[in-house]
């Protein structure tokens, strides 16, 4: 069965695309590119279009993380049914998605730090903080939290 996990953060240049680029590097790592589609969005519509932000972009590749050819956009009402878990990284995209997808009827939606041994924990947004390096360490964490949990269910 295919799962198809869609991550989420405000513009979709810095936290959701990391996270896409983090958590495909996982998958592919683990083999599950035939079971396992991921995407990023943004809930504002303030940087559509743009690629991940330079910053960002420098803190993966200082890890090794493959960077794609990733163009922001925004998050659609119908995507709430195209994908089986949304992720996002704080409150305030957990308040914009609701906005955006209305009801969390099939609890589809979490925080990414629920996969952690933090679970009340946000990703705090790198482009006011500047400390994009937590951002990765964060993001990484929460997607490596992620990936166990589809490798049990696959057991």
């Amino acid at each position: 069965m295919q799962k198809k996990i869609l991550f989420i953060c405000h513009g979709n240049i810095c936290r959701s695309v990391s996270a896409e680029y983090i958590f495909s590097m996982l998958v592919k790592e683990h083999g599950l590119e035939d079971s396992v589609t991921v995407d990023s969005a943004a809930t504002s519509r303030e940087e559509i279009g743009n690629t991940i932000y330079p910053p960002m972009e420098k803190a993966l590749r200082n890890h090794d993380i493959p960077i794609g050819s990733h163009r922001a956009r925004q998050v659609r009402r119908e995507e709430y049914d195209l994908f089986d878990l949304i992720i996002a990284m704080d409150e305030e995209n957990m308040y914009y998605l609701s906005r955006i997808l209305g009801e969390d009827r099939d609890k589809k939606i979490h925080y990414l730090m629920e996969y952690t041994d933090d679970p009340h924990a946000k990703i705090e947004d790198p482009w006011y903080t500047r400390d994009f390096e937590k951002a990765y360490r964060d993001i990484r964490r929460g997607c490596e939290g992620l990936i166990d949990m589809l490798l049990q269910q696959r057991e």
